[in-house]
């Protein structure tokens, strides 16, 4: 089934933005070496549920965050939540990384490493589970969370797919 997402405009956003990694690559020419940087950028607005994530490269560091924050902000996906948690629990792929999100009762918390943290607290998630299977590589388990987000359904859209109320569901 293919998934549809419509652009979301960063501008009607309160977003805020956080590094989930910044990596120093060197390229050997012949005069040397060239060093540049590339960073991870998720960017978020917890009221919302909206959340984006991008990757930047240049010669320094604030400028590849800058270009990180750019990117993130043209691929916003709107997170469907109940409440304070996600309506039910899914998988997301990526190559060889694996994320699991359960939906957690109220006062759980966030649990959950590192570039997933990111993601879930930047999209306003304030209670559930996660376990990252296989890949510890932040781009790949970044890239599995939004796969995991995006296959999220609330109600009314799995009782539409039905054809039914949403109070037979």
């Amino acid at each position: 089934m293919a998934i549809s997402k419509k652009k979301l405009d960063a501008g009607h956003f309160n977003l805020k933005d956080q590094v989930v990694s910044i990596n120093r690559v060197t390229k050997v020419v012949k005069g040397g070496k060239n060093m540049s940087f590339a960073a991870l950028v998720v960017v978020g607005d917890p009221g919302a549920a909206v959340v984006g994530y991008g990757s930047g490269k240049a010669k320094e560091v604030p400028q590849a965050i800058r270009k990180g924050i750019e990117a993130a902000k043209k691929n916003l996906i709107h997170v469907k939540l109940n409440e304070t948690t996600i309506p039910h629990q899914v998988l997301g792929r990526f190559g060889s990384g694996h994320v699991l999100l359960k939906p957690a009762p109220e006062g759980t918390g966030v649990i959950a490493g590192g570039a997933v943290r990111a993601v879930m607290t930047s999209a306003g998630v304030q209670n559930v589970l996660t376990k990252s299977l296989g890949s510890a590589n932040p781009h790949n388990v970044i890239k599995a969370t939004f796969d995991a987000l995006l296959q999220l359904r609330d109600r009314a859209e799995v009782a539409a797919l039905r054809g039914k109320q949403v109070q037979e569901i």
